[in-house]
């Protein structure tokens, strides 16, 4: 979605004095003795001669301390990047647990926190559950011992295949206790993703559910569970959460009820004292060829970069109730949980649909429930602006400081609507970008920014990150788009691939020497606002959520009628970017609408709705690489009407005549 300077060229949010003179950042910068943002961040990614006694990690070794972080064992050394900035070693010699910092303190008998409520869950129905810290607690050790008592050992890998449920946050932070890897899988996603994962993850145990509500009607989970068992492997045993009371099939011996396995443990569970390089959870995002990535987190990353980014960007306060709309296999998920209960905060959960049983769900939950920070993406907002801002009469939001996004590129309007009419044009939108790789952010704003409609401010703290041209030189001119880089390692920055060190060298530090390439473009204007205008690859980022063009594939070609298929990104309206795909038939088989719908909803069912095409175009032949591969840069060009380009690497040119008569 291109977004012109002339659309998002003027300020409109300017932070009240009285909000920037109470805020955590202000806070910050005037125990440090620091004047401005601009020297805050140069002290937070370099060393500031005559200043910083501890030189370039001043900022990652005093926000341990000034967060309230608590390691087992204190860390010899903030950072060895003795084998490159592609293998930093964070708090070297430290030990500690991310559970630990989120639950095990807060639920003490003498913690403030203990009687708290750290998750406040509403279902689609409008059942309301409310967990305290000590409740919170004692079922983690319940999941834990659970974990122990089924041969989870540290650094065994254990799936989160589970509805939006409030047994999610037990069930993640229980893996953090034993030193078991969690693997958070999207619940939306279909056999073949799922089964994708918990192949490459080799997980033992499955969590999942029966199901879950979605605008009303029952979506069963646990068949799709066992499809993707069959074909993927390795799990030996599958506790299921019993949401809908529904009647799912069963396999004896493998398959427990959450009741016995989880419920007839015992609550008390010494949590395990972990290095701080050990793994925390494996996360996965697409690439743009190939099979998903694998992103593998640590305990010390996986709690100091959410704690930053909540406690600054966010301005975490007690009595905030955090709401970011996000499913637990989403990197916001874990990100949100993590980043408000180390500090005791409360973090609302939502299981259904943003319009049902009206378009003003989200609107009602906000007022009902005094939420105060609300996260979402720019595609719910367009969905939810096509209703019109009557579903906001008569609720009110009064009680948001904060509202954020992520995930994708506004266009002005819709962050304009947003600002407006939810934030009643005072509230302002921390719009944020980094990724799964990146467990955080590059960019984010902080609350005491000024904005412009759709920026990111510009860089995060303690992200040392750059735009550059495709030499890997700094971009000089105003406005000129480049390359998202970073040019060291962060704490929460992946420690590699679960696949291997190879792929990980290959799709983060190829491009350009020591060099992390984030694979967005970017641009700075000339008042010094940062923005992104999506993929500098061709990965495909349907509403927030990014599926690679080989799995949409992949799925196509998997179905009889399929000989070859080809799926590519183009501009839409409600999503950002929506998949058009094109495939060639096997011979017996008729060109149909019939067919047509048909592929749609196979492509559906093995990945998930989301990423279902939006259009499915025939063709006889592709346009090819002297290889046989297929080249969906051509294929794009050809469906946007955008130049061609080079082509002297194809073998069939002619190809492309049939791209563009594609029925």
């Amino acid at each position: 979605m291109t977004q012109t300077l002339g659309e998002r060229g003027e300020v409109v949010h300017e932070p009240d004095e009285t909000f920037v003179e109470g805020s955590n950042v202000h806070a910050f910068m005037q125990e440090y003795g620091i004047d401005d943002f601009e020297q805050l961040h140069r002290r937070s990614v370099t060393a500031v001669e005559g200043v910083d006694a501890s030189g370039l990690d001043w900022f990652w070794d005093t926000v341990v301390d000034h967060l309230g972080l608590e390691f087992d064992e204190p860390y010899d050394t903030v950072r060895d990047a003795s084998d490159g900035p592609q293998f930093t070693d964070w708090y070297v010699g430290g030990r500690l647990n991310i559970a630990h910092n989120v639950l095990d303190r807060h639920a003490t008998p003498d913690a403030p926190a203990r009687n708290s409520v750290a998750t406040i869950w509403e279902g689609e129905n409008g059942v309301v559950r409310e967990v305290t810290y000590h409740e919170l607690h004692r079922q983690a050790n319940r999941v834990a011992n659970a974990l122990a008592t089924r041969g989870i050992e540290t650094g065994d890998t254990v799936g989160l295949y589970m509805p939006m449920v409030p047994e999610v946050v037990s069930i993640l932070y229980g893996c953090f206790k034993v030193g078991a890897v969690a693997v958070p899988i999207f619940s939306g996603f279909g056999v073949d993703a799922t089964a994708t994962r918990i192949a490459d993850a080799e997980c033992r145990v499955l969590f999942t559910g029966d199901g879950f509500y979605r605008r009303g009607d029952e979506i069963t989970l646990k068949r799709a569970a066992d499809e993707a068992i069959a074909e993927a492997g390795h799990v030996e045993h599958t506790i299921v959460y019993d949401r809908l009371g529904a009647d799912i099939p069963w396999q004896e011996g493998r398959d427990e009820w959450w009741s016995t396995a989880v419920g007839g443990a015992s609550d008390s569970y010494e949590t395990k004292s972990l290095p701080a390089n050990q793994e925390s959870m494996l996360l996965y995002s697409s690439g743009t060829t190939g099979a998903p990535k694998g992103i593998v987190h640590t305990h010390a990353g996986g709690l100091v970069q959410p704690a930053k980014e909540l406690h600054f960007s966010f301005d975490h306060k007690p009595a905030d109730r955090f709401f970011w709309v996000s499913d637990i296999g989403w990197m916001m998920g874990p990100w949100t949980l993590i980043g408000n209960h180390v500090f005791g905060g409360t973090v609302f959960m939502y299981e259904g649909a943003p319009d049902y049983p009206e378009p003003d769900r989200y609107w009602e939950m906000i007022d009902r429930h005094g939420l105060t920070v609300f996260g979402i993406s720019p595609t719910a907002i367009r969905s939810l602006q096509k209703h019109g801002t009557e579903w906001l009469d008569g609720h009110d939001l009064s009680t948001l400081r904060l509202l954020g996004s992520t995930g994708e590129p506004w266009d002005p309007e819709s962050w304009r609507w947003f600002y407006e009419h939810v934030g009643n044009g005072e509230t302002p939108i921390m719009n944020i970008s980094g990724g799964t790789e990146v467990f955080g952010c590059f960019l984010q704003p902080l609350p005491t920014h000024r904005l412009k409609p759709c920026t990111l401010g510009g860089p995060a703290l303690g992200m040392d990150v750059d735009v550059v041209d495709a030499h890997g030189e700094s971009v000089v001119d105003d406005n000129e788009r480049g390359y998202l880089v970073a040019n060291s390692s962060a704490p929460s920055m992946s420690k590699s691939l679960w696949s291997g060190d190879d792929r990980y060298l290959a799709e983060y530090w190829s491009r350009f020497e020591d060099t992390w390439d984030h694979g967005d473009w970017a641009q700075k204007d000339a008042d010094g606002f940062w923005f992104l205008h999506g993929r500098s690859d061709d990965v495909l980022n349907v509403a927030g959520r990014k599926v690679g063009p080989a799995e949409v594939e992949g799925a196509l070609i998997d179905h009889d009628a399929v000989n070859a298929a080809a799926a590519v990104g183009a501009e839409d309206e409600t999503t950002g970017t929506a998949i058009v795909s094109y495939v060639q038939l096997e011979p017996g088989y008729e060109e149909a609408d019939s067919l047509r719908a048909t592929l749609r909803e196979h492509v559906g069912a093995e990945l998930g709705k989301p990423f279902r095409p939006r259009e499915v175009l025939f063709v006889d032949e592709f346009p090819k690489t002297q290889s046989g591969k297929i080249v969906r840069r051509l294929i794009q060009a050809v469906y946007q009407g955008e130049g061609l380009g080079d082509l002297s690497s194809i073998e069939n040119p002619d190809a492309l005549d049939e791209v563009a008569a594609a029925r």
